[in-house]
């Protein structure tokens, strides 16, 4: 007997960019999304259009150059957030609006200040207004987990009636347990009398720790679509994992009576690259995609794993592409090859300048370490990408000392804006102190949050990426560098993190002010 189809709707390019300090540039969310469509990932919600210029346009961009997935964007249930959404979508070959509006007791009253006949009104006028754009609709009720069950039934079948495609059941706060949470999605499709009219979807945040077990546990209840993020990066402990879902569903097959169309081989590669892009790094016990997720300390454990591989583990390494961390050029590689393997990990250049500068930066690295690994070429695109973009500030040189017995001190060079600038500073170590130089130029205000080194691949002469993250009048961005050296790693993650600042939009967030 065939299986359902599990509908996998991504939305790491807009949940995922509303984590504190994720926010991607329209290439890097063009990167992610072609990993994505690698990946056969169903729908990939590609930003909120009417947030700003810049989402806009990344949708667009995205929607422009993705073929096989469908391209999704946000909407407030509102005419300008609906026009918006509609524009930016056009391009794709097959495009979704996504269309929501609170209706937990909670949100109407206090957020909206609307009744719930209103509510109902402009839902449904919502999804009027996107079928001039699509025939593909996704309707939200926001914070669905608090609502009133015979408020959700009202205004689930008022949509669908309309012409609502899909329902999107979100637990937009995280307060949901799996039982529950499972029941809803149950109840929902018995009663509305219209529900075979439209796929369900569950959109779960981990503000417990329970959204992968709260999407599994309505995708067990007849939801066929989740909606879900790589890594889990999302708003405030994130969204689900779209790596768990995948496998938790692929590995039990004997429990669920569906499956997803994925790619599950891309999986290691989205992860690496979303981390990269964001600076979010994967924690190590992070399950399918973590460092230790298949690694195996305890010496039963090994042995077990030695005799048969099934004792111990319930997936195979392979079938995640862990295995795709191998060595694959070196410094005598030629141009052509370095251009084929850069293919082969669906990075794309648009010019052959653009190859070039990467190319350049690949021929420094290899001088530099003998062995490269695809985790390094990741890096290196995000690295020159930055570099050839239009920032205003650029690291020159830096020298630093760092002795015993001494205070470390740095003495720095800056491009700001084509002219030219030194300082010098002592700190606590040579980190510290290349910060404090660069403040004595930029005098930016701003307060480091966090400091991150992580070794992209094994060895003594492994890449060193940092991420900081800055905070500035209520801003946060994440900066990110990567060399050999640490301390120079960690300057360009500085002097990144301040361009950022420094280029920020102000953008409208969905989940915040009237609709």
């Amino acid at each position: 007997m065939s299986k359902d189809r599990l509908i996998i709707f991504d939305t790491t390019l807009r949940d995922g960019e509303q984590s504190p300090g994720a926010s991607m540039t329209s290439d890097e969310k063009i990167r992610i999304a072609k990993a994505l469509e690698k990946m056969r990932v169903d729908v990939i919600e590609a930003g909120f259009p009417i947030a700003s210029n810049g989402d806009f346009e990344a949708v667009k961009s995205v929607a422009s150059v993705i073929k096989d997935s469908t391209i999704c964007a946000l909407a407030r249930a509102k005419q300008i957030d609906i026009d918006r959404a509609g524009e930016a979508i056009k391009p794709a070959n097959s495009g979704r609006i996504h269309t929501f509006i609170a209706t937990s007791p909670i949100h109407m009253e206090q957020k909206l200040r609307l009744t719930p006949d209103q509510v109902v009104e402009q839902a449904v006028a919502a999804v009027r207004m996107a079928k001039k754009y699509t025939n593909d609709i996704e309707f939200s009720p926001e914070d669905a987990g608090r609502s009133e069950p015979d408020f959700l039934c009202r205004i689930i079948e008022a949509v669908i009636k309309e012409g609502a495609t899909t329902i999107n059941i979100p637990d937009t706060v995280g307060y949901n347990i799996p039982h529950q949470f499972g029941n809803l999605i149950k109840d929902l499709i018995q009663r509305v009398p219209n529900s075979d009219k439209a796929i369900f979807s569950v959109h779960c945040h981990n503000d417990l720790g329970l959204a992968v077990a709260n999407s599994l546990s309505s995708v067990l209840n007849g939801a066929r679509q989740v909606e879900c993020t790589i890594n889990g990066l999302g708003e405030r402990a994130g969204n689900a994992s779209l790596e768990e879902i995948i496998m938790a569903v692929r590995t039990r097959q004997d429990v669920f009576d569906c499956d997803s169309k994925l790619d599950t081989t891309q999986i290691m590669n989205c992860s690496r690259l979303v981390s990269g892009i964001t600076g979010f790094a994967v924690q190590p016990n992070k399950a399918i995609v973590g460092a230790n997720a298949f690694a195996h300390e305890a010496g039963i454990h090994q042995d077990g794993i030695l005799k048969s591989r099934e004792t111990y583990e319930i997936m195979r390494a392979e079938d995640v592409g862990l295995s795709s961390n191998k060595m694959v050029l070196g410094k005598h590689s030629g141009r052509n090859a370095f251009k084929s393997r850069m293919a082969e990990l669906n990075i794309e250049f648009s010019s052959e300048e653009e190859l070039n500068d990467v190319f350049a930066n690949f021929k420094t690295l290899a001088d530099k370490k003998h062995e490269i690994f695809d985790e390094d070429l990741q890096a290196l695109v995000t690295e020159t990408s930055t570099e050839l973009t239009n920032e205003p500030i650029k690291l020159v040189s830096l020298s630093v000392c760092s002795e015993t017995g001494e205070t470390p001190n740095a003495r720095i060079t800056l491009n700001i804006d084509g002219d030219e600038k030194q300082a010098a500073a002592e700190g606590g170590g040579p980190v510290d102190a290349s910060f404090q130089a660069i403040e004595h130029i930029v005098d930016s205000g701003v307060e480091l949050q966090l400091y991150s080194v992580n070794n992209i691949t094994s060895g003594t002469d492994s890449q060193g990426e940092v991420t900081v993250r800055l905070e500035h009048d209520g801003h946060i961005v994440n900066g990110q560098g990567a060399d050999t050296d640490i301390v120079i790693a960690s300057t360009k993650a500085y002097v990144n993190g301040l361009n950022k600042m420094i280029a920020r939009e102000k953008r409208t967030h969905p989940q915040r002010g009237k609709v």
